[in-house]
């Protein structure tokens, strides 16, 4: 009972501790020339095809994969998958 009572204190400890979450649609390689002649309405193509998982990271930390998802006119990331490690 105590182990539990101390686990739980410690786990309400970091609740509130900020974390990057990031999600990564895609990757791609490119040539400064090419990333200077970037403007407004460029389309930069990844190495991703449309209907494969996006990766969820925390802190750089690969999490879970998901599918990205319309919610009211926002794009989302629904989880199918969380990852052990």
């Amino acid at each position: 009972m105590q182990q539990e009572a101390t686990q739980t204190a410690s786990r309400n400890l970091v609740m509130d501790i900020p974390v990057s979450l990031s999600v990564e649609l895609g990757q791609t390689q490119m040539e400064i020339r090419e990333v200077l002649g970037l403007g407004a309405g460029s389309v930069i193509e990844l190495h991703k095809l449309q209907e494969e998982p996006v990766d969820v990271r925390i802190n750089g930390r690969l999490i879970a994969r998901g599918e990205v998802v319309l919610v009211n006119n926002s794009l989302a990331v629904k989880i199918t998958e969380l990852l052990n490690g």
